[in-house]
């Protein structure tokens, strides 16, 4: 079973940093591929990025391309999205969830899912 619990969301300025966590407190060692999605207000979940299983490959969304980078840790299920740079559009809810499928940069692949941490950026 994968639990995924997020964590490192809070309120910062434009142009500030942040790094989410996200790690799996089951006892699983099978690793999935990760991803990082979020909801703004108002808006659909959005694909933010993707991390394969071996964290050889990665998917970015535009929104965040250049600016958000995922890796993963050294848990079984951890990952990791540093983000530089931040808008206020980047104002949300950040997800994260795992799958054991192929296509991982698409929402309807995910199986498992966070409660998600919030992330305000203020101007």
């Amino acid at each position: 079973q994968v639990q995924l619990v997020e964590s490192g969301g809070g309120l910062v300025q434009v142009g500030d940093s942040l790094t989410l966590s996200c790690k799996d407190s089951g006892s699983t060692r099978f690793q999935y591929a990760l991803a990082w999605f979020r909801r703004a207000p108002g808006k659909e979940r959005e694909f933010a990025a993707a991390i394969s299983g071996s964290g050889r490959t990665t998917y970015y969304g535009d929104s965040v391309k250049g600016r958000f980078t995922i890796s993963r840790g050294n848990g079984a299920n951890t990952a990791y999205l540093h983000m530089q740079n931040l808008e206020p559009a980047d104002t949300a809810i950040y997800y994260c969830a795992a799958t054991a499928r192929a296509s991982i940069d698409t929402e309807v692949s995910y199986d498992y899912w966070g409660q998600g941490t919030q992330v305000t950026v203020s101007s």
